[in-house]
């Protein structure tokens, strides 16, 4: 898989997260409303000199993708990480989320942060084997059951 940093606003960007959004409306209960609080905007914060996002291509063709944001002092998160379905058991996932957290600690993170849904199996299961740990939540995401830190 070729990692590479795009706008968020990218061709490649866009159709991977509106892919990434698809899936959370079909495996969430009760769907996903990808103009809801917090997900209807946020491209600016997945820029430099505060953020970063990441489309990974395979056989040339979007099938990852991701962001970094800072959102305090010495704090990242990561956003919209996703694998293409029918990829998932190939290692790519850890290799993108490496990458991610090679990013944030390039933004001068110490920490990176994440939340995501319970429904989202594999992506805790990637999230504790890469030695994130469960925290309190740390935002107001209405979709998130699981918030997780990693110290970089």
């Amino acid at each position: 898989m070729l990692l590479q940093t795009v706008d968020p606003d990218a061709p490649a960007a866009v159709a991977t997260v509106a892919r990434y959004f698809a899936e959370l409306n079909e495996r969430l209960p009760g769907g996903f409303d990808a103009m809801g609080p917090g997900y209807g905007s946020g491209a600016a914060e997945l820029r430099p000199p505060n953020g970063a996002f990441v489309v990974g291509l395979v056989d040339g063709q979007p099938a990852a993708c991701g962001g970094v944001r800072t959102i305090g002092d010495g704090i990242g998160e990561i956003k919209r990480m996703w694998i293409d379905p029918q990829r998932r058991g190939l290692g790519l996932g850890s290799r993108l989320l490496a990458h991610l957290e090679a990013l944030s600690a390039g933004l001068n993170h110490r920490i990176v942060r994440l939340d995501t849904n319970d429904n989202l199996t594999e992506a805790l299961r990637l999230y504790r084997r890469r030695g994130y740990r469960e925290i309190e939540p740390y935002n107001d995401n209405p979709y998130a059951r699981c918030w997780f830190e990693k110290q970089l």
